[in-house]
């Protein structure tokens, strides 16, 4: 039996689509079930307003400030950084990352001194980036861009070291070219890798956009809620933190619906 043919039709390897949902509902639960505790603890007393607002208080703050156009100025601002940060780290870490994956040369150049940065906190780097490029936005997104750089270098060079070299004996023996083989054998056992770093190196970036923009900003969901840290705003503050949690979130679920779709060919383990 040759495995085209061991590998199981659609019909029967598809996930029933109420299983699906039911799933989906599942892992609702427990989010609404801690806000629904929240609300009520809030509602009872026993949650101090002013240390701990409701659920609907803070929601009632992002529509206020939604409503007059503050909130969407400092989003889109918060959403600026993130953006050029992570193109710009996610670029050198692709670069840099396949130049020491599939070059001797590059594994011993570029390797050694990433791997001896790595052991190095980049958020402790922040009073040295102010020193080097100074306290406005180039400091921001330079943090932002070395969050996200480590994780998807480590994992684009992980993920092409990886691949069995028997492949690109094989590939190599049936006339392929250099390129041919980088797109044929590299690229495919890379990409499991390579979507693995990006979630990873998108919630890193989530976290270093939420460091830099404490520092010295007029702008931007961060300088919003250390405004607010100055009148004990704390619904502000906490309004904050949920756009912070939720543009995370939503940005490593469009990822996984882009990884499930690129890599519909590679069957996981499912959660039962």
């Amino acid at each position: 039996m040759t495995l085209v043919s061991a590998r199981p039709d659609s019909a029967t390897a598809a996930v029933p689509a109420g299983k699906v949902r039911k799933r989906r509902w599942r892992r609702a639960v427990s989010p609404l079930l801690i806000l629904g505790l929240w609300q009520a603890g809030a509602g009872a007393g026993v949650i101090p307003a002013d240390k701990l607002p409701a659920p609907s208080a803070v929601l009632r703050t992002g529509w206020r400030l939604a409503a007059d156009g503050t909130l969407g100025h400092h989003l889109f601002d918060s959403l600026t950084r993130a953006v050029v940060g992570l193109l710009i780290g996610g670029t050198l870490a692709l670069v840099l990352g396949s130049l020491a994956g599939l070059l001797r040369l590059g594994d011993e150049a570029i390797d050694p001194p990433v791997q001896m940065a790595r052991m190095l906190p980049h958020l402790a780097l922040v009073p040295l980036l102010i020193i080097w490029v100074g306290i406005g936005e180039s400091m921001k997104i330079t943090l932002v861009a070395l969050g996200a750089f480590f994780p998807l270098y480590f994992n684009i060079y992980a993920g092409i070291r990886d691949i069995d070299e028997r492949l690109i004996e094989l590939a190599r023996s049936y006339g392929l070219g250099t390129w041919a083989r980088l797109r044929h054998v590299v690229l495919p056992g890379a990409m499991p890798s390579l979507f693995l770093g990006l979630r990873l190196a998108i919630g890193a970036a989530w976290l270093s956009l939420v460091v830099g923009e404490q520092t010295n900003t007029q702008n931007g969901i961060g300088f919003l809620m250390m405004e607010a840290r100055e009148f004990s705003r704390t619904d502000v503050v906490l309004l904050g933190l949920f756009i912070y949690g939720a543009l995370g979130l939503l940005s490593d679920l469009l990822l996984r619906a882009a990884e499930r779709r690129a890599l519909s060919w590679r069957r996981g383990l499912q959660a039962t």
